[in-house]
């Protein structure tokens, strides 16, 4: 039997390319999210290593399209190459576009809060802020919020301030946010919870502070602000935020048990009075 001698097809320069790019792309990203989440460099640098990351994957992408001609017209090999690269584009590329959409969406705010009229202030978290971000924006802002979150309201819960208070570093703490201050509300005074939260992916720090006011019969409420450093939209992740641990809250506020009543003391029996000894019988 004759053996057929083994002719190499040869590849696509374009498929090849397209895929050394989107391999470049996967770890540039990777690297650019290791750096942010480290805290290796600043948040500028980190972001642009992360935008390049996304235009090598832009550019892996119209390689990858642009193989499947010669692939197709001139029986060139690389085919495998220009489909992992599109795989790998789509991935890089997915989430930002997701934000894009909301982006389009939403307003450009980056600062949520209950009570826009006395938000809650910064203090502690007022020195780690940029210079000129630990203010509320204003009355733009909140309207802006309100015609995009009309269910960010205060929290008002049936049980005193110090159980609310309570309840609030408890959800806080599960939640591994880093807590910078905590006051406990006092006479006079209200509570306050300063805490640090990061993005899921990124990493990206946003600022959290928890106000606990006692009111009357007993009860509390519960105002919140969650701003980000840096950007001009959250992409709705503010209001996430603070809609879901006011939720938490009022979920742990509910879980703490009612004290039981003291019985009721048994009322005495009356006994008959017994003569003492010695003394002489009661007369009948």
């Amino acid at each position: 039997m004759l053996r057929q001698p083994y002719v190499e097809i040869p590849k696509s320069r374009l498929a090849v390319w397209s895929g050394r790019l989107a391999l470049f792309a996967l770890i540039v990203a990777a690297l650019s999210v290791i750096i942010l989440r480290l805290d290796l460099l600043e948040i500028g640098p980190a972001l642009a290593t992360f935008a390049a990351a996304l235009g090598f994957a832009v550019v892996a992408m119209l390689l990858a399209f642009a193989s499947f001609v010669p692939i197709w017209r001139e029986g060139l090999g690389g085919l495998r190459h220009s489909i992992e690269a599109l795989l790998v584009a789509i991935i890089l590329l997915a989430y930002p576009g997701y934000l894009a959409v909301k982006a389009y969406k939403l307003p450009p705010i980056n600062d949520i809060t209950t009570d826009a009229v006395n938000p809650p202030r910064f203090d502690v978290l007022a020195r780690l802020r940029p210079r000129g971000t630990s203010d509320y924006p204003g009355r733009a802002t909140a309207e802006l919020q309100s015609a995009a979150y009309p269910d960010i309201s205060p929290l008002e819960v049936t049980a005193n301030a110090k159980d609310a208070y309570d309840s609030a570093i408890k959800v806080i703490t599960k939640r591994k946010w880093r807590i910078v201050d905590a006051q406990a509300p006092a006479p006079g005074r209200n509570g306050i919870i300063e805490a640090v939260a990061r993005t899921t992916i990124m990493g990206f720090r946003d600022d959290v502070v928890v106000r606990i006011t006692p009111l009357a019969n007993n009860a509390a409420r519960v105002d919140v602000r969650s701003a980000s450093r840096y950007g001009k939209i959250d992409f709705g992740a503010n209001a996430a935020r603070v809609s879901k641990l006011l939720d938490d809250i009022d979920d742990e506020v509910d879980s703490i048990p009612e004290p039981k009543a003291e019985p009721a003391p048994a009322p005495a029996s009356k006994q008959p009075t017994q003569p003492k000894r010695g003394a002489p019988p009661a007369k009948r």
